[in-house]
């Protein structure tokens, strides 16, 4: 369970009704290969000893004890294993019966939880044989083959596995999840991270969906996991048929379900650390008053369990591209709502200064080619003229013909307002007014050009009385890849929350959108452009000489670990996981460990940019301002991640 994950199974066994020795023996038969899998948290269905389905034989005396016996044999059958797993069986206590879940580990009956919300209506009638489960964890002698032993009783009991740091486990049974305030929301805002269920729902036509909707709902709101095994169709078929539909979700997101119809198991990578930073950053989920509103007086017994810590074998799939969306549709769709949140944040800011003119520097690259369909895009939406938008485009010393003539023809093609301006002159005077050698092409060649190109868009906004539309995007903000108060700075950064790969997909987007043919030529020999800042000469041939992907890094690592840094607090020796996992295709891990340590280093050290940036809109989970979601100081040191990033050489 190394870097917060566990592996969690939901297994649907064989089963005849009413035959405890045959269905546990196939309960042990699933435990044995699930375990091989490298399953550690293992749920059954509802009643999964007897079956869900025995009506009155319930009231068999015969029934109940080989139903406690046979749960003593395969509690006895995990012995030397601790995979902690759970099981449905008819229990009877105090004389009254109860449909609880037994939870099982190394050879040991830990707890029973009872269901505590039965159903009574046309297809179930579980209040003619079982009554409602207890809130608080009671003694209760449990008697199978062996000697009685006492145990745990009761819906308010937690286990905590020790194994994983915040991994506590929970227990609701079918009915419970589909109430107003299920007793799974009641052990979440307890402290639990997983809530299973061992359920027995049949089908109905459209149910499975709505079944699939509650469970990945659920566990959004309770920010846990909610591992879901479901009755198959070995139930009797009297009335009802059962689906076998198995599913794990976390955090809304359904990770693994099994097909309608089909006796089988589930498994999936549980990532307990992401629970649990999620809660620590989500200040509103488990408030004292809300949990003890909603809890009540009745306090949980937890429980400890002790479980190895091992390294699970991941087969989860981690996204190379965590900003962009792989589905076609979706991203679509995730294109139009940004390009939305971009133009009426700048719509909203030109409204509010009275301003009718912007002023932006187009070089013909993917983050102004954004910036400038963006203020196209909000000016539409204030009925101002596009000709009231300034491009202005200043080639200097790396300027391309390709990028420059990309640039004009854009503008043109958008309706702005085109001018140029050579600034090779300009520069070459303030080199000598500095006494710098323009022979000596450093960082003081590089950001003259940055400065004076601001300088320019700065006055010609107060010539206009317009905004300077920032270009830059988030992911050179997180990289410091910005010239301080060069290229740095604006009046209002449109692309301040888009990252790097994403601004790739909303150019595409805008291209296979245009209605203009021209135009969308155009968009497609930008994307087609290496990115550059273009401020060394070009090579012999009017190449790009100056690629920012050869000098920082690739920017779909940089977005992948700014991603799994900021939105989950991953430690590098997870990312470097993840990135294996994301990327095993296409870099090494030396590969993966150099830039990784390149982004820990770039992040900390150009904090100082960022603790000045101008406003701009967030459109995703992460974002840079310093006046919203980052905080940082610009003094923080990296030694810290630095050490765990030697150490993994």
């Amino acid at each position: 369970m190394k870097d917060g994950f566990i592996k969690a199974a939901a297994i649907t066994p064989k089963l005849r009704v009413a035959d405890p020795e045959y269905n546990v023996s196939e309960l042990m038969q699933c435990y044995d290969e699930a375990v091989s899998h490298g399953a550690r948290l293992i749920v059954f269905p509802e009643l999964a000893v007897t079956g869900y389905t025995c009506g009155d034989l319930f009231g068999q005396e015969l029934l109940l004890r080989g139903a406690a016996e046979q749960l003593e044999a395969y509690a006895e059958h995990t012995r030397g294993t601790d995979a902690l797993s759970f099981v449905g069986l008819p229990l009877r206590r105090n004389g009254k019966l109860y449909n609880t879940a037994a939870a099982v580990q190394d050879g040991r009956i830990l707890a029973f939880i009872p269901k505590r919300f039965l159903p009574n209506y046309s297809e179930f009638y579980e209040l003619r044989h079982f009554a409602p489960g207890n809130l608080t964890a009671e003694p209760f002698l449990f008697r199978g083959k062996g000697e009685p032993v006492e145990l745990p009783f009761g819906s308010r009991i937690l286990l905590d596995l020790d194994a994983v740091e915040g991994l506590c486990v929970s227990v609701e049974i079918c009915e419970d999840a589909w109430t107003t305030v299920s007793p799974g929301a009641e052990h979440a805002l307890a402290g639990s991270t997983v809530v299973v269920n061992l359920s027995a729902s049949d089908e109905a036509v459209g149910k499975g969906q709505y079944r699939r909707l509650l469970i990945s709902a659920t566990s959004a709101k309770s920010i846990c996991a909610y591992i879901y095994a479901n009755a198959g169709d070995d139930e009797s078929s009297t009335d009802l048929v059962f689906g076998s539909q198995n599913i794990i979700a976390e955090n809304g997101t359904i990770l693994a379900e099994s097909p309608l119809f089909d006796a089988n198991v589930c498994y999936a990578d549980l990532d307990i650390a992401r629970l649990v930073h999620e809660r620590q950053r989500m200040n509103s989920f488990g408030l004292p008053e809300r949990g003890a509103a909603l809890c009540g007086e009745p306090e949980y017994l937890h429980i400890p369990v002790h479980m190895e810590s091992a390294r699970t074998p991941l087969e989860r799939r981690f996204d190379p591209h965590p900003f962009v969306p792989s589905d076609e549709a979706q991203r679509k769709s995730r294109c139009e709502e940004i390009f939305a949140i971009q133009s009426r944040g700048l719509a909203k800011r030109c409204g509010h200064v009275g301003t009718k003119a912007a002023v932006l520097g187009v070089s013909g690259g993917l983050d102004s080619t954004l910036a400038l369909l963006v203020t196209a895009r909000a000016f539409d939406m204030l009925a101002i003229g596009r000709e009231n938008i300034l491009a202005v485009t200043l080639p200097c010393f790396g300027t391309t013909d390709r990028t420059c003539r990309n640039a004009c023809d854009m503008a043109r093609a958008l309706g702005a307002t085109l001018k140029e301006i050579n600034i090779r002159e300009a520069v070459s005077l303030h080199f000598r007014d500095i006494g710098h050698d323009p022979a000596v092409r450093d960082v003081t060649y590089e950001n003259s050009q940055a400065r004076e190109r601001t300088q320019i868009l700065m006055d010609f906004a107060n010539q206009v009385n317009g905004l300077v539309i920032g270009t830059g995007d988030m992911s050179e903000l997180a990289l410091g890849w910005a010239t301080y108060n060069g290229d740095h700075m604006s009046m209002y950064a449109v692309n301040a929350g888009v990252p790097k790969t994403l601004v790739r997909h909303l150019v595409r987007y805008c291209a296979d959108t245009a209605e203009d043919g021209a135009l969308r030529d155009i968009l497609l020999d930008v994307l087609d452009t290496p990115v550059s800042p273009e401020l060394l000469p070009p090579s012999e041939d009017g190449a790009i000489a100056q690629k920012t992907e050869e000098i920082v890094g690739p920017y779909e690592l940089h977005d992948f670990f700014l991603y799994h840094m900021l939105r989950w607090g991953s430690a590098p020796a997870k990312i470097l996981r993840l990135a294996q996992a994301a990327f095993s295709d296409d870099y090494d891990k030396e590969a993966i460990l150099f830039w990784l340590r390149k982004f820990y280093w770039r992040f900390f050290t150009q904090q100082f940019k960022r603790s000045c940036v101008p406003d701009g809109p967030k459109v995703g989970s992460v974002a840079l301002s310093p006046r919203g979601d980052w905080r940082m100081p610009s003094d923080a040191s990296v030694q810290l991640w630095i050490r765990e990033l030697d150490a993994l050489r």
